[in-house]
């Protein structure tokens, strides 16, 4: 569709009336049948239209992979951008245009690895950016190569003997790097990942989301102990703010300290509810000590790690700007231009 013809479509319509069809488009959809990602697509479909934000008001950027065709798929304004850089495209449209809600689309291929600098900084700097990525720990697009979340050992392509890499774990690093909203989903968990999608676009700030997303071709049920029904109990912690931190079944099991403030696994009957640490989204330390409760070991958490309010880079920005208008008392850059082959800034 053209931008005159979407411009005609939504130039009268009412963002309260609009649908999960109405972001979706014509386009055939080309990830393989069973990918994750036909998952996420829908669930970002069904979040946009309850945000009550004008559909020409979005703007999805993506990087490079699988996951970065999403622009297609999205009946909004969007770029399909540089292996990397969508974080510093999507910069550039949010500071420019600060009314817009800016989305980034990418994978943990393209974020961790050659866009590594671009996605810490963007979140360091606080820019009003809705970051999703879809972590399959693996190259999808290029057929199969380990990334830059692979477990260690993983054997692929380009590592036949198993990678002996370390992987980044990406929740460590965005806290890390001072986001103010860092939560992770998993791509079939419809409720989950629809509830931290609502809250991450709500969010002012950098909100980064990492969705496990099962790559069925190249590295099928990497996240099965989560999304199977008879494991997922056992192996899902599930955050709430302000609630202690139980898993199992029937919440029988807990995550304490021992007395070298290491986490432990306790028999909550056994140990005791009120000696259970409790989650605190506005605690840094806290989320960054869950991010590293690895399984098998620990149960893997799941929703919201940090939640906090700080003023944002598009918005110091502008407010930059607008002392800088006030300053230059009507005449702005022309006037200097003008004034001759010298001048002053005050």
């Amino acid at each position: 569709m053209s931008v005159q013809a979407f411009l005609s479509e939504i130039s009268h319509t009412d963002p309260t009336a609009l649908g999960r069809k109405d972001f979706q488009t014509d386009q055939e959809i080309r990830w393989c049948p069973g990918c994750g990602d036909y998952a996420i697509l829908a669930q970002v479909h069904k979040t946009l239209p309850e945000l009550g934000i004008p559909r020409e008001n979005f703007v999805f950027v993506s990087g490079i992979g699988c996951s970065s065709r999403f622009p297609y798929y999205t009946n909004t304004f969007g770029m399909h951008s540089i292996h990397g850089r969508a974080p510093t495209i999507a910069t550039g449209v949010k500071v420019l245009r600060p009314d817009l809600s800016v989305w980034v689309v990418t994978g943990d291929g393209d974020a961790l690895s050659i866009g590594g600098n671009h996605f810490i900084h963007a979140m360091r700097r606080n820019v009003d950016l809705k970051i999703l990525m879809f972590n399959n720990r693996i190259y999808g697009l290029t057929k199969g190569q380990y990334s830059p979340t692979s477990e260690q050992g993983k054997k692929t392509k380009s590592s036949p003997l198993g990678s002996v890499d370390y992987p980044f774990n990406p929740i460590s690093l965005a806290l890390s790097a001072e986001a103010t909203f860092v939560a992770r989903g998993i791509d079939v968990d419809a409720k989950g990942l629809g509830a931290v999608l609502e809250r991450a676009a709500k969010h002012k700030g950098t909100a980064f989301v990492e969705i496990y997303q099962n790559c069925n071709i190249f590295n099928d049920g990497a996240f099965d102990y989560l999304t199977d029904r008879k494991l997922k109990a056992e192996a899902e912690l599930r955050l709430e703010h302000g609630k202690p931190l139980r898993f199992g079944l029937n919440g029988e099991k807990g995550i304490a300290l021992d007395a070298q403030m290491n986490p432990m696994v306790v028999d909550v009957a056994a140990h005791g509810e009120d000696k259970l640490l409790v989650h605190n989204e506005e605690n840094a330390a806290l989320g960054f000590f869950l991010s590293r409760l690895v399984a098998p070991e620990f149960p893997t958490p799941v929703g919201v790690f940090r939640s906090v309010t700080k003023p944002t880079f598009d918005g110091m920005m502008e407010a930059q700007l607008e002392q800088a208008r006030s300053k230059s008392k009507g005449g702005g850059v022309q006037r200097l231009l003008d004034a001759g082959e010298t001048w002053t800034v005050e």
